[in-house]
């Protein structure tokens, strides 16, 4: 972003010159600016404009307009592109450039223009060089700096400084952190600007428009220096002020060093801020005012211009010269330039320009500071934080002698160089300025003052806390300025001429003086009214004539006059030589002097009191003005000078919208007119007239015209004297004239039918004979006012303003009682003085005192009726508040600069309400809301009257002020905490309570300091809430004290614990109990005053986090007391043998306890009320973990003993109810602390911890339910002997089903027995949870011993158990196998016992179901158990056939787990490495062709074997390796079912090439059958040995009908539960050759080999 400068010079146009009247346009970028318009063909506007331009690309259009009456027309255009412009910081002379009449457009933008006219324009261009000045620049500036002032320091070179460190560039304007400050707070420390005063230089973007600077400014040469100063000081009070922040560590006791600065630097420092620089001081202090109290930062320490009230008499020692005469008119001058103060551009620009211009004998550069520092002194920046002594010669210390700088050398010494420059310049600054005017003397508390203009030099003392707060009576409360501190006080000779003055106001006063004695009258030659000088003439126009004095009017304007009849009378008669009736004249007003002087002897009395006059000096006086009086105007004469000045907001009488004024001034009979001033509503007339004046009854009239010059105005003129239009008259009485006066008048009507507005602006000098060095009567009438005031108020008043009584619409109009307010009025009446003069002068006095009771009050009145009175405009009036205010005879700047002040002050005192206005005291309350409303009226005032764009808006000031005010009365709770708790709240006056100093504050040892805090803050809240709220009621949406104060409490308490608890976190000195009751008085204090309001709704606080690490290590140290408690309680129960707690529980009380004892320790968790769910969570899953931890012990406790007390009746069943107890318990547990809502990891935890007790209760009923197992083996050993007796065929007929049943009922009678009894017990002692579990074991017991023992068979030969004991081997099923070895006899079941078995197993299903009370039937239909057992009694009644093609169908994967088989189509064709076997013994070949006859559907299968590869075999004899193929399937019986083929003798990987043949039939398909290939060693004499097995399922190379297949060998054969009972059941079939055979094959396995 460039800044671009554009310097409209003039221009030369061709052309006669009244056809000109030009102005010039500027547009770049969418943004547009106009000068003036100046007439002539030769125009000179001289005004500067910028812009900041985002686009180098584009181009500046520059135009010039020539103003016509209805529209413009254009003269010319110059288009410049931007990349020609160069870059300057200095103005340059300009180019003359040729405009032309066309632009050229490219792409719908302009990019020049064509035609050229004979017209030229002077135009300088230029880009400000950046803002950020680069390091060779800023050592440029230092060497600079270093030659004005020669700084010799000894200390070390500044240009090695320099190079060691750059200085630190000024980011551009330098905002900081604080992003909203640019707009929201551009009044930060609001100057009001009143008329043009000129807004910030460039780096703005606050106003509507870029090109600010339309009128004439400073050389830029020297604003860029004052900027890059200004910026430079701004930083360094930043980091001061930063640094001040930092430095506060309250645990250590830190006392932040102050730095002593003089006035000069304090002042310049504090005013050296932009519109945007200025806001972050102020800001920033409003928001943190937390110095120690004590200290000179405590409370709101501010600059209070010298001379204030508010200091003792010894103050005014630290006054310095620049306190006087030259001060005073020195800031009156220069204010209009400082960036935010208030100036009347027009007047006082050039006054600047001269004072820039004229040689001093000075480089250029000291004329830069010196310009600095004359914007800088006056500009005002309210700091409540800046910690400022008055110690007149200090220099500025940083900081304490052992603390580091807080920026490098190199800088510190640029600052400290400037700070020499401003006290040389401060010392130059003693001569006195002859442009001051007369009458503004000098001495303390002479000059206009900024209220921050110097240290706030008040006695800081600590705040006394809520209750204890007491009226600071001694406190002069008020602000200073030439207004305020009334300098007529010490004015001894202006005290004495206003003596005078108003004792002749009140000897003869005007309110009582004879009325005329009017009656009507004809005059007979044209004569004119004395008031209107209308015509009076004949019937048609008769008047009015005083009998009196002769005064000749309108009937309209007789209440119009206001000349004493008997004095104009007296004055009469004497002229014209009659002598008695002047005598008699003469001795009527002397009765009524006597009269007056009888009867109001008070009013004199008061009057020399007031000022001080002895009896007889009095005496002499009233004779004097007595005299004076009688002498009337006889001896009366004046020279008068008047300047018509100029006029605003006059009427527009012309159809163009505008008028042509001109003005004529008549005294006496001598009239005499100005120039007029043509198509102008604001115009400036500048005109000197001279009269002489012998009559002091006299009056100046005048008068405002519209110059007219149509035929209208000729007809008008014959008709009457005035052929021009009225626009306004003001008629002066001579008598109020005195001295130099500047006055403006507000324009009167002349008859109801005139339309007027606006006001005149005159200075009238007048020499009165004998009275030739008098103050103008607005002054005299301040000083009378003033002089009152004091006297009423300090002399008799003890300081205190007395409000007098007064009621009706007009009681603001009353000041003081009776006899005072008669003075004043008098006098207003007598010279002239308006109403609101009276009240401004009122409210300037009022404002030295705004602090006493009452007068807040009083002022707000006053103030909101000033605002209406130049606010609401009226009806006929067009004139703008601001140009009515801006003709006030007060002076607007001066009643600006007051309220300025004043404002400053009211922040100040309400920074400190506590202290200004306590609790304690509802007077004083009223006036905290009364001063409130007086800043509030002030703020309208500044948008109203001033009509500025966006002043502070009053609630934020006072928001800003409760913020300060709080941040300070935190500090001192926090330093005087023990002090104001054992005050306020020690119920035992006994107790000792001198603590050692270092115990009173916070400390790492203990905790005790922060609940007082807590106290101590509560009260503060609850005291703004209950006592303050109500009273700052003003604006409730934006301001409630009462969060306010909880918010800025909680902030600030908020940074110290934090702080606090990193320390102890440290330490851990105290206890974990000790921390959680503070974290408890911590969330009261949150829940109950914070977390509710606006800033903190919605959000986490951080509170928790403070405290996160105690509550862990409080969880630890729990979880040790819980495990302690666990091992307690079950000792007890132990001891006590487990009892149920009750008849209606199951459980013992051991469970109880230790959920008691969990239960509460969460709720001390819950009752935290953590509000931010990571820190819940983190709880929880501690929590969780000392859950996890307690309960599994409990269990593990149990598990271990359980198997001792199975033997008994009831206990077994009670200690599974503890376990089924504790997760009902934890179920509950997981629901209070947050059931689905609970944090992932604790759920996942607790959810873990519930299958491990599941788990645990599973293998407690296991335990049990095996406990059983003798029992009920010797039950079913009965029921099979039963068994064994039922004889009978397997098909029972219809009429023997009934014996069937008998028969089970027999067989199940061992096992009812003992089953009866044993459930009762369970069904009464166990909880039904656990009774299930129980009930599913002895279930699983019992169907497991009845297969064992009843259904599956003993096997037969001795060959065929070991066979079958090796393959059941890889089931695990060894012990169903030896169970059956075991048993002598060998049997099978009969198709009848299977019947009544069958039923038997009904019978027993029904009564674990129990009629729906024990086990689900579905539970009881599915278990595995009982389909084996169901399953096994099936395949009783099966054939061998259905048997063996089952066994096909379900063994799928008997060797390698049917993996590794591969196929080629051919046995030439290799197939690739096989996967997924491991370890095989070797491989066999075979070709195999599967044929099926396609009328009979015969299957034909042809084998092949090919060969064998890589056998794996040792042995130390011969090696003959022979393979053996099997069909094993159904109809095998009558085929020939094996074939072997030759042995080859030591060949490890034989050929063969053998074919055979098996037929298959065609009851069943493929599927149904299997090829066994067995590979094994010949041996003579005794059994062939196994070297491995392959099975291969036809029904892999069904569709395939013919190929080579490649089978890996394997140990042994594989088979399920389906496959093992099968082959148990063929085992028993001995007369069956397939069957016998079958198992045989499937039980082979591999031989062991030699040597292993």
């Amino acid at each position: 972003m460039s800044l671009l400068c554009v310097r409209v010079k003039k221009a030369k146009l061709q052309g006669p010159p009244d056809k000109f009247n030009t102005y010039v346009t500027l547009k770049v970028q969418n943004v547009k600016s106009t000068t003036v318009a100046v007439r002539g063909d030769q125009p000179c506007w001289e005004q500067d404009f910028m812009f900041e331009i985002s686009r180098l690309d584009l181009g500046l259009i520059v135009e010039v307009w020539n103003k016509g009456l209805i529209w413009d027309t254009l003269v010319g255009t110059v288009w410049i592109a931007l990349k020609a412009i160069h870059q300057s910081d200095e103005e340059g002379p300009g180019e003359w450039s040729t405009l032309e009449a066309e632009v050229v457009m490219k792409h719908d933008e302009i990019c020049g223009t064509k035609n050229p006219t004979p017209h030229k324009i002077l135009l300088d261009t230029r880009f400000e060089l950046p803002f950020d000045i680069p390091e060779e620049e800023a050592r440029y500036w230092t060497r600079k700096l270093e030659q004005i002032n020669s700084l010799g320091d000894d200390e070390y070179s500044f240009q090695e400084e320099v190079q060691k460190k750059p200085l630190p560039s000024a980011a551009s304007q330098c905002s900081f952190e604080d992003a909203d400050s640019a707009v929201d707070d551009r009044d930060s420390d609001y100057r009001s600007e009143t008329s043009s005063s000129i807004p910030p230089p460039y780096h703005t973007t606050v106003q509507p428009n870029a090109s600010v600077h339309q009128f004439t400014v400073p050389s830029r040469l020297q604003q860029q220096g004052v900027l890059r100063e200004t910026c430079a000081v701004s930083l360094q009070n930043y980091d001061l002020d930063y640094q001040e922040h930092v430095a506060i560590r309250r645990y250590d006791s830190i006392e932040s060093t102050v730095s002593g600065r003089t006035d000069t630097e304090s002042t310049s420092e504090s005013s050296q801020m932009t519109s945007r620089q200025c806001s972050i001081g102020s800001r920033r202090s409003l928001d943190r005012s937390d110095s120690p109290a004590g200290s000179s930062r405590y409370g709101s320490s501010c600059n209070v211009s010298q001379g204030s009230s508010h200091l003792s008499e010894l103050d005014h020692s630290h006054e310095s010269a620049h306190g006087s005469e030259q001060e005073d008119d020195h800031q009156e001058r220069v204010s209009n330039h400082s960036y935010h103060s208030s100036g009347s551009y027009q007047k006082d620009g050039q006054a600047l320009h001269r004072e820039q211009e004229e040689p001093h004998g000075k480089g250029e550069e000291e004329k830069i500071y010196e310009t600095e520092e004359k914007r800088a002194d006056h500009s005002v920046a309210l700091e409540l934080e800046k910690p400022k002594n008055v110690d007149a010669g200090a220099h500025v210390s940083y900081h304490g002698d052992n603390e580091p700088p807080p920026f490098p050398p190199a800088r510190a010494h640029w600052i400290r160089a400037i700070s020499k420059v401003r006290l040389r310049l401060q010392e130059g600054q003693d001569e006195a300025d002859p442009s001051k005017p007369p009458w503004l003397k000098g001495g303390p508390a002479g000059g206009l003052y900024g209220i921050d203009s110097m240290p706030d030099l008040r006695k800081k003392k600590p705040i006394p806390l809520v209750s204890d707060l007491s009226l600071v009576q001694s406190r002069k409360a008020g602000i200073t300025s030439a207004m305020a501190t009334r300098t007529s006080l010490k004015d001894e000779e202006l005290k004495s001429h206003v003596y005078k003055k108003t004792l002749q106001a009140l000897i003869y006063p005007i309110s009582c003086t004879t009325p005329h004695n009017f009656e009507v009258w004809t005059a007979t030659t044209p004569t004119y009214c004395y008031e209107c000088e209308g015509l009076l003439w004949g019937i048609a126009r008769q008047g009015m004539r005083c009998g009196e004095c002769g005064v000749k009017c309108h009937e309209k304007c007789q209440d119009l006059l206001n000349a004493d009849c008997l004095q104009r009378a007296a004055e009469k008669s004497s002229k014209h030589g009659a002598e008695d009736r002047t005598q008699n004249f003469i001795m009527a007003m002397k009765d009524r002097m006597k009269i007056r002087e009888r009867n109001k002897p008070e009013i004199f009395d008061l009057i020399r009191d007031v000022f001080c006059e002895s009896k007889l000096t009095h005496a002499q006086q009233m004779k004097t003005v007595k005299q004076s009086v009688l002498d009337g105007t006889s001896k009366w004469s004046a020279k008068i000078t008047i300047t018509v000045v100029c006029a605003q907001g006059l009427q527009a009488k012309d159809k163009t919208g505008s008028s042509d004024p001109y003005v004529t001034v008549q005294v006496g009979k001598t009239k005499k007119r100005t120039k007029t001033i043509f198509g102008n509503l604001n115009p400036v007339w500048e005109e000197k007239f001279y009269f002489e004046c012998h009559n002091s009854s006299d009056r100046i009239k005048v008068r405002v015209w519209d110059e007219d010059d149509d035929i209208k105005s000729r007809v008008k003129q014959r008709l009457k004297r005035e052929s021009d239009d009225f626009l306004g008259q003001t008629i002066i009485e001579v008598r109020t004239l005195s001295g130099e006066m500047d006055v403006w008048y507000n324009l009167e009507k002349r008859t109801d039918k005139s339309a007027v507005s606006g006001a005149v602006r005159l200075q009238i000098s007048v020499e009165i004979k004998g009275e030739e060095k008098v103050a103008p009567y607005h002054i005299q009438y301040t000083c009378l006012h003033e002089n009152l005031f004091h006297h009423l108020t300090d002399v008799h008043g003890n300081g205190v303003v007395k409000i007098p009584d007064a009621k009706g619409d007009d009681a603001w109009k009353v000041y003081f009682d009776e006899t005072a307010q008669e003075i004043v009025d008098e006098f207003a009446m007598r010279y002239g003085i308006e109403s609101i003069y009276q009240a401004m002068t009122h409210f300037a006095c009022l404002s030295s005192k705004y602090m006493c009771p009452g007068v807040p009050a009083v002022m707000s009145t006053l103030l909101a009726n000033i605002n209406a009175y130049y606010a609401h405009t009226t009806a006929s009036t067009n004139v703008s508040a601001s140009d009515r205010f801006a003709a006030s005879n007060f002076g607007k700047e001066r009643f600006v600069k007051l309220l300025d002040q004043l404002h400053n002050s009211l922040r100040i005192d309400l920074s400190m309400y506590r202290n200004n206005f306590p609790a304690s005291s509802r007077e004083r309350l009223q006036d905290l809301k009364s001063t409130v409303d007086l800043l509030t009226s002030i703020t309208f005032f500044r948008m109203k009257v001033q009509e500025l764009q966006s002043p502070p808006r009053a609630s934020q000031v006072v928001k800003d002020c409760v913020k300060a005010c709080l941040n300070s009365t935190y500090e001192y709770i926090f330093n005087n905490c023990h002090e104001l708790y054992s005050r306020e709240y020690q119920t035992d006056p006994n107790k000792n309570q001198d603590l050692p100093p270092e115990e009173q504050g916070p400390s790492i040892r203990n905790l005790d300091f922060w609940p007082k805090l807590i106290t101590l803050i509560v009260s503060i809240i609850e005291e703004d809430k209950n006592s303050y709220t109500p009273v700052l009621n003003q604006f409730p949406q934006e301001l409630a004290v009462g969060k306010i104060s909880a918010e800025v409490m909680w902030s600030l308490f908020a940074q110290d614990m934090k702080y606090a608890m990193e320390e102890h976190e440290k330490h851990r000195l105290c206890k974990s109990a000790d921390y959680m009751n503070l974290h408890f008085k911590v969330k009261w204090l949150y829940n109950e005053y914070v977390r509710d309001l606006p800033a903190f709704k919605g959000k986490v606080p951080e509170y928790p986090a403070w405290f996160e690490q105690f509550v862990m290590q409080w969880l630890d140290e729990n979880e040790d007391v819980s495990l302690e408690f666990l091992h307690g309680a079950l000792e007890r129960d132990k001891k006590d043998g487990f009892q149920q707690t009750s008849e209606h529980a199951l459980f013992s009380c051991s469970v109880v306890d230790v959920f008691t004892q969990l239960n509460q320790s969460f709720e001390i968790i819950k009752k935290l009320e953590c509000p931010d769910p990571v820190i819940v969570a983190h709880y929880n899953r501690r929590f969780a973990k000392t859950i996890g931890k307690v309960l599994m012990q409990y269990a593990d406790i149990l598990s271990k003993t359980f198997q001792s007390y199975c033997s008994k009746e009831k206990l077994p069943c009670i200690l599974m109810n503890n376990v089924q107890q504790l997760r009902v318990q934890l179920e509950k547990m997981f629901e209070a602390m947050g059931g689905k809502e609970l944090d992932a990891e604790a759920s996942d935890h607790l959810k873990e911890l519930q299958v491990k007790l599941n788990n645990v209760l599973d293998e407690l009923s296991a335990v049990f339910g095996n406990s059983f197992q003798t029992r009920i083996d010797e039950c079913v050993k009965q029921m099979s002997d039963i068994l064994c007796q039922v004889k009978g065929t397997g098909n029972v007929a219809a009429n023997a089903r009934n014996t069937v049943a008998q028969d089970a009922d027999n067989v199940l009678r061992p096992l009812m027995d003992f089953l009866d009894g044993n459930l009762t017990l369970f069904a009464t002692v166990c909880e039904k949870t656990v009774l299930k579990r129980v009930l599913k074991e002895l279930w699983r017991v019992v169907m497991n011993t009845m297969e064992k023992l009843i259904v599956l068979p003993p096997l037969t030969d001795h060959t065929g158990t070991q066979l079958i004991f090796s393959a059941a081997k890889e089931l695990g099923h060894l012990s169903k196998l030896k169970d059956h070895m075991v048993r002598e006899e060998t049997r099978s079941l009969t198709p009848k016992q299977c019947a009544v078995l069958d039923l038997a197993l009904d019978t027993i299903k029904q009564y674990f179901h129990a009629g729906g009370n024990g086990l689900k039937k579905t539970f009881l239909e599915k278990s595995p158990d009982l389909q084996s057992l169901r399953y096994a009694l099936s395949l009783y009644t099966q054939t061998t056939d259905t048997l063996i093609k089952t066994f096909v169908q379900t063994q799928t994967a008997q060797v390698h787990d049917g993996k590794g088989i591969r196929f080629t189509a051919n046995e030439d064709v290799l197939p690739d490495k096989g996967s997924g076997v491991d370890d095989p013994v070797g491989e066999v070949s075979i070709q195999i062709d599967l044929y099926t006859h396609p009328g009979t559907g015969e299957h034909k299968v042809t084998v092949k074997v090919v060969a064998a590869n890589d056998l794996k075999w040792q042995t130390s004899g011969m090696f003959r390796p022979f393979v053996e193929i099997t069909m094993i399937g159904p109809q095998q019986s009558d085929k020939k079912r094996k074939f072997t083929t030759k042995s080859k003798s030591n060949n490890w990987a034989p050929k063969y090439n053998e074919t055979f043949h098996f037929i298959l039939g065609n009851e069943d398909g493929p599927d149904a059958y299997e090829l066994q290939v067995c590979v094994k060693d010949y041996c003579f004499a005794r059994e062939d040995r196994v070297l491995g097995i392959a099975v291969m399922q036809l029904r892999d190379i069904a569709d395939k009908g013919s190929c080579a297949c490649w089978c890996p060998l394997g140990r042994r054969i594989h088979m399920d539960e389906t496959g093992l009972t099968i082959l148990r059941i063929l085992s028993q079939r001995t007369n069956d050759e397939v069957a016998r055979e079958f198992v045989k094959l499937k039980s082979e396995s591999r031989s062991a080999e030699e040597g292993t």
